[in-house]
């Protein structure tokens, strides 16, 4: 059975890293010392297997008023596909302090049909949005 917490002490800040690091499309190269300031500025969601390793991850940037962006989610390769990452979604969206919110936001290439699940679908008016991306903020080298 694996246990979710919010407790930032029990995070393994390495595993989250070098996840994030070495492993997501999205954070490639990210500072260690920028994923920290990002747990501490964070409402952070840690999964647990029985040993008390960590497996999974996500946080939410909320002012816990009106607004929540869903990021860094990730499960381990070797415990993908055992349910973990819809029990963290509902885990997370059941949290006392989300409810109630204006907007949820989040950006995903891949897991749109796992996300559509909890709610979320395609913006409503995409003309709205707008934003500033950084490419390659962490200077990694790109591919060509």
């Amino acid at each position: 059975m694996f246990t979710i917490s919010t407790d930032p002490a029990r995070l393994d800040v390495s595993v989250i890293h070098r996840y994030l690091s070495q492993e997501s499309y999205w954070a490639q190269g990210i500072p260690l010392e920028t994923v920290q300031r990002a747990i501490v500025n964070s409402l952070n969601f840690g999964v647990y297997a029985p040993v008390g390793r960590q497996v999974a991850y996500a946080r939410v940037v909320t002012d816990k008023a009106t607004f929540a962006w869903l990021c860094d989610v990730f499960v381990l390769p070797e415990f993908q596909g055992q349910g973990i990452g819809k029990q963290l979604q509902s885990e997370i969206w059941q949290h006392r302090e989300l409810q109630g919110l204006r907007r949820y936001l989040l950006a995903t290439l891949d897991a749109h049909g796992l996300y559509r699940q909890f709610g979320f679908q395609d913006l409503a008016a995409p003309e709205r949005y707008l934003e500033i991306k950084r490419a390659n903020p962490y200077g990694t080298p790109t591919a060509n």
